[in-house]
């Protein structure tokens, strides 16, 4: 599996688990969570399934190739 693509979409309630789970891809700024900007993806995939799966809101989505 390699994951391609990551998003938050709208509706973030900073609880942080995102960041927690995968410091590497996402941090929490002023009003949401955030892919960052230099994310290296490959490497982290089983941290942002599991971000993803963790997500109160289901706001984090993923494409794989």
């Amino acid at each position: 599996m390699a994951i391609t693509k990551v998003w938050i979409e709208e509706g973030c309630t900073l609880c942080g688990l995102c960041e927690e789970e995968c410091p590497a891809v996402f941090e929490l700024d002023d009003d949401t969570a955030v892919v960052k900007e230099d994310a290296v993806l490959a490497g982290n995939e089983e941290d942002i399934v599991n971000a993803a799966e963790s997500c109160p809101v289901e706001v984090i989505h993923y494409e794989e190739d």
